[in-house]
């Protein structure tokens, strides 16, 4: 059943969005999972989906501009259109640190913080691609939550053993930093769950 207005345009140009930072999440997992040398090989593929990214949020902005008519309200386009922009910012901006930062080997909580963030990439496409059945967004904007508390409970037990253990303190500095992206990129997710869920609360 549809509940939205019919203007076909957005929510092909969300789904787009969302396939863009799955298919990031993806390569940075399994770059990070291959080690820093493959993550240096997949780094540019990221770089290119940003960039990917940064067109379409143009051209949502462009078209939120342009349209008198608007099948969510305008407010909840700009919002979701940011939120989805932040996360997969936030995954290059992790593969860029490991990168520069020369983090190798790369430790088994970022390891396994980027697959979860790539689990969460794939509740985004289907949570957006469910905007025309609303009810079936809340099921994965739960997951997607679900996903962020055990991002953040890796996060702490990993900065509470980066203290206790590493004895290099520019290596505490650098990695304590990417801790940091990671976190806000899984927060980036949950902000997209929480704009959702507003809108499904608005056209309820």
């Amino acid at each position: 059943m549809r509940f939205l207005p019919k203007e076909e345009k957005f929510f092909e140009q969300f789904n787009h969005q969302t396939r863009i930072i799955a298919q990031a999440a993806e390569t940075l997992a399994d770059g990070v999972t291959k080690g820093n040398s493959h993550l240096k090989l997949m780094a540019p593929r990221i770089e290119e989906l940003e960039h990917e990214g940064d067109e379409v949020v143009h051209e949502l902005f462009t078209r939120l501009n342009q349209t008198f008519i608007t099948p969510l309200d305008p407010e909840d386009i700009h919002s979701l259109c940011s939120h989805l922009d932040d996360v997969l910012d936030g995954i290059e901006d992790v593969a860029h640190r490991l990168l520069s930062y020369r983090i190798d080997p790369i430790p088994g909580p970022i390891v396994q913080i980027c697959k979860l963030i790539h689990d969460c990439s794939r509740e985004l496409t289907k949570a957006v691609t469910a905007l025309d059945d609303m009810p079936r967004i809340v099921q994965h904007c739960i997951e997607i939550n679900r996903i962020e508390g055990e991002v953040d409970d890796i996060v702490r037990q990993s900065i509470v053993d980066l203290f206790d253990h590493e004895t290099n303190p520019i290596q505490v500095i650098k990695l304590k930093e990417i801790y940091d992206y990671l976190e806000s990129t899984a927060d980036a997710c949950e902000d997209v769950a929480d704009a959702l869920q507003n809108i499904v609360v608005k056209n309820s």
